[in-house]
């Protein structure tokens, strides 16, 4: 069994993230209740660096910041393509999950690492 596909965020998303920080921390001193808004830039980084689909043997698993959703192969149906260019998972049971980080762009590469049980096909 391989290691699982990692597909994440790119990671010079964190260069907003440093920026955002950087506005925050003298409004962050400017009164005593104020340093809590050093959080927002905290959050947001790990929002980037967590959120993202891991893709093995099993089945995918959706990261987001706070959980984590497993889906087995068996329970694939397919991928919809959403008006905007999201990609949603589309289950055996008729539920849809949004595949974070994940766009239209991406079909190729989730086809190729899902080992042939995503076709690439036109409709």
């Amino acid at each position: 069994m391989e290691a699982p596909a990692r597909l994440r965020m790119n990671r010079t998303a964190l260069v907003p993230v440093a920026l955002l920080a950087l506005c925050v921390v003298p409004l962050a001193f400017a009164a005593p209740w104020l340093p809590v808004l050093l959080l927002i830039p905290v959050g947001v980084a790990a929002w980037v660096l967590r959120t993202g689909v891991d893709i093995d043997d099993e089945g995918l698993t959706l990261q987001a910041l706070l959980g984590r959703r497993r889906v087995p192969w068996t329970d694939v149906a397919g991928i919809r393509v959403a008006r905007r260019g999201d990609l949603w998972l589309v289950t055996t049971a008729g539920t849809e999950l949004k595949l974070p980080v994940m766009r239209a762009r991406d079909l190729p590469q989730l086809a190729a690492l899902s080992g042939g049980r995503i076709p690439l096909s036109a409709q």
